[in-house]
């Protein structure tokens, strides 16, 4: 939902509801006033919930439930399951009341009717919505949900959702929405929380979209300041304020842009004033998604092929991230907060025992070297962690891993979470590593669990300064005392 157009229709139907005018009239003959399951001047109690009831009952519930929920696709009633509660409720800036109801309850099927009643009157003001329990407890759940039906408000911060208390009629919910939607925008307007009010110079501002998000408002200024030729990776969303597409794919964007943050930027333009931008891109058509690596100029753009759901964008942009992730820098573990650094929260980690300098001086070393950062680069998606040390220099990792004393180089995988290790066992070569290291992508080889469950002790070692290994100086020998001819039996 556009905000700027919520906040407009918050306030004309507010206006409308007290005005006492035809508007007012109009709503009033769509909502009847009569209270649902109000017995002499009190509310009749709620349904229990399932774990109220005997078991038997409660399968008998649970079949009722899977065959007769009592809203449709065809109501204005939004159905919401465990699959899509976060991303249209918690992930929205709408104005929410949900439901959680059982089918199987009285009064939950009276309130049916009064409930599509104030779904209808609401439709784009705010949301109105059901969960069947029978079928999605776990939504409930957190909500300390105790008789049927439960009516919460979920209003500005979704964290903290309030009882609805009022009569069950269409008119005393649509009232209770109003009211919460009124804080809202006072809230706003009162700088608690971001309104979008950027300065983009977008005009009337009905494309705006509500603040308090991450995602970017772009505009003809600063689209090229903030995107192109930009260190970041982008996906940007073309828009245009009436646009039903793009008003669905709003919340899941918005919650796409906070799940990535820090890894993809998200943003939106409003192609409608924004022209300059929108035509450049030849944007036809909305919602039109672009994608734009780092680095990118206009002609790089590409066209973003994924699903429109929050999984969907952020499996699609994360794939992409994976895609342009520098190459992991390979080290020279001289110590344990190195080794165990380049290891924490790697699947894998990659340990490359190398000769001795003076068995293989620096433009040999360099060759290894640069085997391994070609192939860490080739692997880069798996974000494995990669260490080189020289042989000898680090006897526990030797021992810990059953390598060493001879035959170097080496290479080994530790899984540092298992504690499990992989020995390279055919040539120490780009082909044989990299066969190794395929192999271990797809689950396979080898493995064996370390002698101890610590991480390998480490010890402390200069770091190679690039240089050529020198044999120390032997000391020179005096032999001018020594008398050569004469010989000791």
């Amino acid at each position: 939902m556009i905000f700027n157009d919520k906040l407009q229709c918050h306030l004309k139907s507010q206006k409308s509801l007290t005005s006492g005018g035809a508007a007012s009239q109009d709503f009033a003959a769509r909502a009847d006033r009569r209270p649902i399951g109000v017995h002499h001047g009190r509310r009749a109690p709620d349904c229990p919930t399932l774990n109220m009831l005997p078991q038997k009952l409660v399968l008998i519930a649970l079949a009722i439930g899977a065959c007769s929920a009592m809203y449709s696709k065809k109501d204005d009633v939004v159905e919401l399951t465990e699959a899509n509660f976060q991303s249209k409720v918690l992930a929205s800036d709408d104005i929410w009341i949900v439901e959680f109801y059982a089918p199987w309850c009285g009064h939950c099927k009276n309130l049916v009717p009064e409930y599509k009643k104030a779904a209808t009157a609401l439709k784009g003001v705010a949301k109105v919505g059901a969960v069947d329990m029978t079928q999605h407890q776990s939504v409930g759940q957190p909500y300390n949900v105790q008789g049927f039906p439960t009516l919460k408000i979920f209003g500005a911060d979704k964290k903290k959702p309030t009882d609805f208390n009022g009569q069950r009629t269409a008119q005393a919910i649509a009232d209770a929405l109003l009211a919460e939607a009124k804080k809202a925008v006072s809230a706003r307007l009162g700088g608690k929380g971001s309104s979008g009010s950027s300065s983009s110079g977008s005009g009337s501002g009905s494309g705006k979209r509500g603040g308090g998000n991450e995602v970017v408002e772009l505009t003809d200024s600063n689209f090229e300041e903030l995107v192109l030729n930009s260190k970041d990776m982008w996906l940007v969303e073309f828009y245009a304020p009436w646009c039903g597409h793009c008003k669905n794919l709003e919340p899941h964007w918005k919650a796409a842009a906070s799940e990535l943050k820090g890894k993809v930027k998200l943003g939106a333009l409003d192609a409608t004033v924004h022209t300059n931008i929108a035509n450049k891109f030849g944007i036809r058509g909305f919602p039109t998604i672009k994608y734009f690596a780092p680095g990118s100029d206009i002609s790089d753009a590409a066209e973003y092929d994924g699903g429109r759901t929050t999984s969907d964008i952020v499996s699609w942009a994360s794939s992409k991230a994976q895609e342009n992730l520098p190459p992991p820098e390979v080290l020279e573990g001289i110590n344990q907060e190195v080794v165990e650094g380049a290891c924490k929260d790697k699947q894998l980690c990659i340990f490359a025992f190398l000769p001795h300098i003076l068995d293989c001086q620096s433009e040999c070393r360099n060759k290894h070297i640069a085997v391994l950062k070609e192939l860490s680069e080739k692997f880069k998606k798996n974000l494995w962690g990669w260490i080189w040390v020289e042989g000898g220099s680090q006897p526990g990792l030797e021992e810990a891993f059953e390598v060493g004393g001879f035959g170097y180089p080496a290479m080994t995988a530790l899984n540092s979470r298992k504690m499990k290790f992989s020995v390279l066992k055919g040539s120490f070569s780009k082909d044989g590593i990299h066969e190794f290291l395929r192999d271990l992508s797809f689950g396979k080889g080898r493995t064996a669990s370390l002698r101890s469950t610590e991480f390998p002790k480490v010890v402390k070692t200069e770091k190679w300064d690039g240089k050529d290994g020198v044999l120390p100086a032997e000391d020179d020998i005096d032999l001018s005392d020594i008398d050569l001819d004469k010989t000791e039996l």
